[in-house]
């Protein structure tokens, strides 16, 4: 069967992890075919099915908002928006697959049964059409940022070579937020007040998504075998030293007391909370079983297609 993993490759091998550093440093892409290391399989399939599990939840959040989009235009862009996240979702579970520790399916399983992860912003409940807005404006944006930094390095081949497609659809939906914002801000007084809400229920689970700060020197596997490009803290500070002054621009309150401007202008975010990340990451957010039992209640609903297709 043809995959997205296939390409050309040579088998490589290496002797130990640091003649594998050495091919890394040196630039080079592994592919499915190569003897890589026990290490490198099991982090990169992690990260891997953690995104193809976070762009799945995504577009049921995205997809619960079809019917109560305002005007025809609009539920016509969610319904893409959800076309393109489980469409992504699926990609990175073939890319995942491939890489031989979990099968599609027992992923999917674990993902609705509550032993696996997705990122902490999916589990939050939107409770506002203005909540869409904030997610299509910050959460997008961030999603966006942190896939970038994966796709400027990465040295799994079939991983860059999905996140080429991926990011470029992101970067539409990025764009779409920045629309709908715009409308709210230049809208009515209680179109303002409702973004306003939304803004402090959303601003801090988009700051989450970064994650903490990135082990100090080469300890993080991901950034030493340049899975990642840059470090936790980096992105996370380039996204509020650009969204900072934007939502001011647009006469809106960051839900930070402690956010100021240090001696060369730059923004800097008050002291971080991690409890509700670490919370997400156990699949005890405020949203979080309700989330998973609506998927599990789709995967259990849909069993009948695919035992129709094995036959």
């Amino acid at each position: 069967m043809h995959t997205l993993a296939d390409a050309p490759t040579d088998g490589r091998t290496w002797s130990d992890l640091d003649d594998f550093q050495a091919f890394i440093d040196a630039g080079g892409m592994v592919e499915p075919g190569d003897d890589m290391p026990d290490e490198f399989r099991s982090e990169v399939f992690r990260f891997i099915e953690f995104h193809a599990n976070s762009e799945l939840m995504g577009g049921l959040t995205e997809r619960d908002w079809i019917p109560h989009a305002p005007g025809l235009r609009l539920k016509q862009i969610f319904l893409a928006k959800t076309q393109d996240e489980i469409g992504h979702a699926h990609l990175l579970y073939m890319v995942a697959a491939d890489m031989g520790v979990k099968t599609r399916t027992e992923m999917l399983e674990q993902l609705f049964d509550g032993r696996s992860r997705f990122h902490n912003v999916f589990h939050y409940k939107a409770v506002t059409w203005a909540d869409q807005v904030a997610i299509a404006f910050l959460v997008d944006a961030a999603a966006f940022a942190s896939q970038r930094a994966v796709f400027a390095e990465c040295t799994y081949g079939p991983y860059k070579r999905v996140l080429k497609r991926i990011v470029a659809e992101e970067g539409f939906h990025m764009r779409h937020g920045e629309e709908m914002l715009l409308r709210l801000a230049t809208g009515t007084d209680t179109q303002r007040v409702m973004f306003q809400d939304a803004l402090t229920r959303w601003w801090w689970p988009a700051v989450h998504l970064f994650g903490p700060d990135s082990p100090s020197g080469d300890t993080d596997p991901l950034i030493r075998w340049k899975i990642k490009s840059q470090r936790n803290e980096v992105l996370r500070q380039a996204y509020v030293q650009k969204y900072v002054p934007l939502l001011h621009g647009y006469g809106f309150d960051i839900p930070d007391n402690e956010l100021h401007q240090d001696a060369d202008g730059l923004w800097q975010a008050g002291s971080i909370d991690w409890e509700p990340l670490k919370a997400t990451m156990r699949n005890g957010g405020p949203d979080s079983a309700r989330r998973i039992a609506t998927a599990a209640g789709n995967w259990a609903d849909t069993a009948w297609v695919r035992e129709a297709l094995e036959q």
